[in-house]
């Protein structure tokens, strides 16, 4: 394999590794080749990414090799995490948020059986949002990911507790067709009883 094609390797994994990174180890191991090979295989993609000006660096930091952002542009950083998200959830993520919020803790698979529809983007958006977050797994076969709602969830929309939430319109309709399905019955007993 050539140079090139290893060092785009090399980064996906430490895309994928995220802030727990690779160690040198375990680079070598994933990858087949020696540590010696490994350790410039690492040097060489440090190096690219300074000398082609990338917005991310490559770092060793307690053992393990990760990738972080460019501090030169740290101020731009600050800009990002310090504006107010103007970008508002779409009509799907809205969706899946709701039936999450009404039926937690629930599977991916739960979900897109009640929308009908796929639900991975908004399952993505919403956990990147923290509206949501993996609150455990299912027994079973796969142990599916279950998810539930967060505290940011509850302050957005201002609850104190999930309890909190609206009745949805059928739960309305089902109470009020509860009540009035007692009132006839009590009428009937009070008829018979008279009998």
């Amino acid at each position: 394999m050539e140079l090139q094609e290893l060092k785009a390797i090399l980064e996906g994994l430490l895309f994928v590794a995220g802030e727990q990174g690779l160690t040198l180890k375990q680079v070598s191991e994933i990858i087949e080749i020696e540590e010696a090979a490994a350790r410039e295989l690492l040097g060489a993609l440090q190096q690219e990414l300074v000398d082609q000006k990338r917005g991310i660096r490559l770092v060793e930091m307690a053992g393990s090799y990760q990738l972080v952002t460019n501090s030169e542009h740290a101020s731009y950083f600050q800009r990002l995490v310090e504006s107010p998200s103007t970008t508002s959830l779409s009509q799907a993520a809205l969706e899946t948020l709701a039936i999450i919020a009404y039926n937690q803790p629930i599977t991916r698979t739960e979900i897109e059986e009640i929308r009908g529809v796929k639900t991975e983007k908004p399952l993505q958006t919403l956990t990147a949002k923290l509206l949501i977050k993996e609150v455990g797994r299912a027994e079973g076969t796969g142990r599916a990911i279950l998810y539930g709602t967060t505290k940011e969830f509850l302050q957005h929309f201002g609850l104190n507790n999930i309890k909190d939430l609206p009745k949805l319109p059928q739960e309305n309709e089902l109470q009020e067709e509860d009540a009035e399905a007692d009132l006839f019955f009590e009428k009937f007993n009070k008829t018979i009883d008279n009998a």
